[in-house]
């Protein structure tokens, strides 16, 4: 705090003081103005996403202001308005990172359409607790503990301190990964297209990748498909897709430590759980799909082994494919449909009911057959309250999941409920894989998929910040007794 006297000028005008001074006294006699306090700069805080629901209608926020910038008529090829229900299915599909379409998005949308969906998957894909949490700091505002809280819980991380820090990393991170994908994929598509083209789809598949969100604009019908055995461009987006799906606080933890004893017990569990899915899925596709002409019989081994490969990665979070799952065998769709609602880690771009929540139940199923009293992995003891949490978020998905199928049943009649089930796990995943009945939708079936989209991305992290919040211990227990089971 600095103290300023300010002097009257020699033709007596009028002193006024600035906004921010405070006059402390009035002048002696011997001083010609009044003293002033300069009242220093000070950060308040602010009550921005200060409650978790804010979350909820950030998100809400997103979609209606995608779905009115997708009606505009610029954003569509015909140069009309485009419907309402494209325009919102579109626009919460992006938000949500899913990559469900009910219109081929290099097709139907124009450049500026496809722009907006671009930012749309950024945004969805970044989170509002990161980006308002970074906007907060970048103009100097204060993140208070209430703010602190969701971040963490939003982030899936146990601590508290630098979480501000940790925000800031977050974004230059994404940015980083996004920009060095984009170079890959450039390098790779100038060989094929203008560079222009090559420039916009470059930059608009490393967004897509890395963001788990599945939106494909290659202008070729196939559209990913006509990369079939080409290592750089599905290597470079099956790495995306595998950063994003494992969480920002696993790859910091990895980089700093860089021993798989040192990890801390999140990320042992995510990087042991997502390579045994990602080889589970790789083996069962090959099984499955081998000897089906109408996806990867034709192949050559490698290639077949590429793909495999690329679609375990990418069917469980991100929705990617090179092949068409209307396509595939129904051994393949089932087993698909299991990885697709587990998803990806806790923190991070993917949906699902998440990796860590799949290994906590899967683990504590093991500890329970061999008569153990506690459950723990690697050395650790994994709380009581962590496991009836995971218990609560499976067992609500899980009803949830046939409860949408259940409903699409009613709306879309005479369609096989294998189909419908496949679409209902890949809209609450958030992962977009399609066996081909999205676009041919009853308007209501498009509806329930919204809603499914939006709860899947939310619904998991609205449970854990409810139960987070009311976790609290009781003043007494009743008496135990035994309940006959099984």
């Amino acid at each position: 705090m600095t103290i300023e006297r300010r002097e009257s000028q020699h033709t007596q005008q009028a002193w006024e003081p600035k906004p921010g001074d405070r006059v402390v006294r009035r002048p002696r006699q011997d001083e010609i103005g009044p003293v002033v306090v300069r009242a220093p700069v000070r950060k308040v805080p602010t009550r921005v996403l200060a409650s978790p629901l804010l979350i909820i209608y950030a998100f809400v926020g997103f979609i209606v202001v995608g779905t009115l910038l997708l009606m505009l008529p610029f954003t569509q090829h015909s140069g009309e308005v485009t419907p309402f229900s494209v325009a919102i299915f579109t626009a919460t599909s992006a938000v949500t990172v899913t990559g469900l379409v009910v219109q081929d998005t290099a097709s139907y949308w124009t450049r500026g359409g496809q722009a907006i969906i671009l930012g749309l998957m950024f945004v969805g894909g970044l989170g509002f607790m990161t980006i308002g949490t970074f906007l907060l700091i970048l103009i100097g505002q204060r993140v208070t503990l209430t703010q602190r809280l969701l971040v963490r819980e939003s982030l899936g991380v146990n601590q508290l301190g630098g979480l501000v820090q940790l925000t800031v990393a977050i974004v230059l991170v994404a940015v980083v990964i996004q920009t060095v994908g984009f170079l890959v994929l450039l390098a790779r598509f100038l060989s094929i297209y203008s560079f222009g083209e090559a420039a916009w789809q470059a930059v608009f598949h490393a967004v897509s990748g890395f963001n788990n969100a599945g939106f494909v604009a290659f202008t070729e019908k196939g559209g990913l498909g006509e990369f079939q055995g080409d290592w750089a461009v599905l290597g470079a987006m099956g790495l995306l897709i595998l950063l994003g799906a494992i969480s920002y606080w696993v790859m910091f933890d990895v980089v700093r430590y860089r021993r798989f004893s040192l990890f801390t017990l999140t990320t042992k569990l995510v990087l042991t759980f997502t390579g045994l899915l990602i080889v589970l899925g790789a083996l069962a596709f090959l099984a499955f799909e081998y000897n089906n002409s109408d996806t990867i019989g034709p192949m050559s081994l490698g290639d077949k082994l590429m793909t495999a490969v690329f679609e375990s990665v990418s069917g469980r979070t991100a929705g990617f494919t090179t092949v068409g799952f209307e396509a595939t065998r129904q051994q393949t769709n089932f087993f698909f449909t299991s990885l697709m609602f587990v998803g990806g880690a806790s923190g991070s771009v993917a949906g699902g009911i998440k990796v860590n929540t799949f290994a906590i139940m899967l683990i504590a199923v093991l500890s329970t057959i061999r008569g153990r009293s506690h459950t723990s992995a690697f050395g650790r003891e994994i709380p009581q309250t962590l496991l009836l949490r995971v218990l609560v978020i499976g067992a609500v998905s899980t009803a949830f999941v046939f409860l949408v199928a259940l409903t699409l049943t009613f709306s879309e009649v005479g369609v096989d409920f294998i189909d419908l089930f496949f679409e209902s796990v890949s809209a609450f995943g958030t992962v977009g894989l399609s066996a081909g009945l999205t676009s041919d939708l009853s308007y209501w079936g498009h509806a329930i998929l919204i809603i499914t989209m939006f709860i899947g991305r939310l619904g998991p992290l609205t449970i854990g910040l409810a139960m987070a919040r009311r976790t609290e211990r009781g003043l007494y227990r009743f008496a135990q007794e035994q309940v006959t089971i099984g």
